[in-house]
């Protein structure tokens, strides 16, 4: 087979791109998660929690639907759906958490759960604390060539 045929064989087997559809319901499925926080936030507030501590739970609020429905087998569903709609809001860092340890539950709390709970999320919590750690380091140096 030749580069020509195989270019062939591969546009023949190949899907077309949805690109216009993933790309509105990636929107429309987290700008609802979104919503959902906001919704959460004011019902905090109307309740009578000042609204520093509103957005506090509404972030713990989040985590904790995302993990259920993670465990429960719906979030994975929903991303199916959703693809990046569902990753860049606080309940995917909540199921990139959960569900490498509810998969590997089975082979023990160290070895499974303890060992693979990071396999996703650890490189984002390390980029993270180190992008931080160094901002944080030019800001205190240019604080200090400027005298400010």
């Amino acid at each position: 087979m030749n580069k020509k045929e195989y270019s062939r064989l591969v546009k023949e087997r190949s899907s077309g791109s949805r690109f216009i559809t993933n790309s509105l319901k990636a929107f429309l499925i987290g700008g609802a998660i979104c919503a959902a926080g906001q919704g959460l936030t004011n019902l905090y507030v109307y309740l009578g929690t000042a609204e520093k501590d509103a957005k506090t739970l509404t972030s713990v609020s989040l985590i904790f639907f995302g993990i259920l429905l993670t465990t429960l087998g719906v979030y994975d569903k929903i991303a199916k759906h959703a693809g990046a709609g569902t990753l860049v809001p606080i309940t995917g860092f909540a199921n990139s958490i959960a569900a490498p340890a509810i998969e590997f539950k089975s082979e023990g709390f160290i070895l499974g759960v303890g060992a693979k709970l990071f396999t996703i999320a650890g490189p984002v919590i390390v980029y993270g604390t180190t992008a931080s750690v160094v901002y944080g380091l030019v800001y205190w140096i240019c604080k200090i060539v400027t005298g400010g």
